[in-house]
């Protein structure tokens, strides 16, 4: 064994206009979230432990897009959604349509443990909250005076826009204001800049772990499902490795892309970064995303296509870096 390594994510795709003090604001809640599960995993806490940990801290901080701060619907109204996945049996958890859950990532956990399922959405996923006792909040928690600005500015532009913390003053300077939209899903978009959050841990017994949460797209369709909570797309973990990734869902969900890394891993022979590598450069489809990987080993990868991607790794060796871009 290599040792415990982890890393987390705050999206990919931000954009290249970002404030420096939004950019620090950033480094400084991946850097404590690190910390956070650098502790853990010093106390020999399991590997499916941390990585709930370290999401329930980034759903609670309103910076990046899930839980607190998430994105606004068209209507207006938060649906978040998320998933974890245990490597050793590749057991798992999912919920999507979630509007007054304090830590949706906490939700999907009890889904894997407490049900005999392995995803529950909306009215359903609510009920089994319910039962269980979890923490509940008004929608209202959830929305920020940001998101609210960027709702009204995406229904102005008749749009879905991605990165929701592109400041609106000066917006010409930000990629709101392209002539060239990108293209999702057929469809043109006029900001690429997701920021769903993660989290990829392997513990010191060579077990590996994933989390995914997020608030999807700002000015989504009411029931509109991402690649979050869909396990072998947006989360996986087996005995290889676990994988977390952040973009364009609709194209991660077409790559089937946290399973392709554990797929070249094992039919493959690839090393983490050989894998992660290939899938972000032939299995996108001119999709624009990124992810964090970790192994079983005690390696740790990520990659990413776009401008740049919120992230951070730490190894038990020492190593450790907060990033932006490339």
């Amino acid at each position: 064994m290599g040792g415990w390594a982890i890393a987390v994510h705050g999206g990919a795709g931000v954009d290249p206009n970002l404030p420096p003090h939004r950019q620090d604001q950033a480094k400084q809640l991946l850097t404590r979230c690190l910390n956070l599960g650098i502790s853990a995993l010093r106390s020999s806490l399991p590997s499916i432990d941390v990585v709930e940990l370290v999401v329930r801290e980034l759903e609670s901080d309103p910076f990046f897009n899930s839980g607190r701060g998430s994105a606004l619907t068209e209507k207006g109204t938060v649906e978040m959604e998320a998933s974890i996945m245990d490597g050793p049996k590749r057991r798992c958890g999912a919920v999507s349509g979630i509007t007054n859950v304090k830590n949706p990532i906490s939700l999907a956990r009890l889904v894997m443990d407490k049900s005999p399922h392995s995803y529950l959405a909306f009215s359903g996923a609510q009920e089994f909250a319910k039962q269980q006792g979890v923490d509940m909040v008004d929608n209202e928690y959830f929305i920020t005076e940001d998101n609210v600005g960027m709702l009204k500015l995406a229904k102005e532009a008749n749009t879905i826009l991605y990165d929701y913390r592109i400041p609106i003053v000066g917006l010409e300077s930000c990629g709101v204001a392209a002539e060239s939209p990108i293209i999702m899903n057929g469809l043109p978009i006029s900001v690429y800049a997701p920021e769903t959050v993660g989290c990829v841990v392997v513990d010191g017994q060579g077990r590996c772990a994933a989390a995914t949460s997020t608030g999807g797209l700002m000015n989504k369709m009411s029931g509109r499902i991402g690649d979050s909570p869909l396990i072998g797309a947006g989360t996986y973990a087996c005995d290889l490795c676990g994988v977390s990734c952040t973009g364009e869902g609709e194209a991660i969900i077409r790559g089937t892309l946290a399973r392709d890394v554990a797929a070249l891993m094992e039919y493959k022979n690839l090393s983490l970064q050989e894998a992660v590598d290939y899938v972000i450069n032939k299995r996108l489809d001119e999709g624009k995303a990124g992810l964090i990987a970790v192994s079983k080993n005690g390696e740790v990868a990520y990659g990413f296509n776009t401008m740049g991607m919120f992230r951070g790794c730490a190894t038990e060796d020492g190593f450790m870096e907060v990033g932006i871009w490339e």
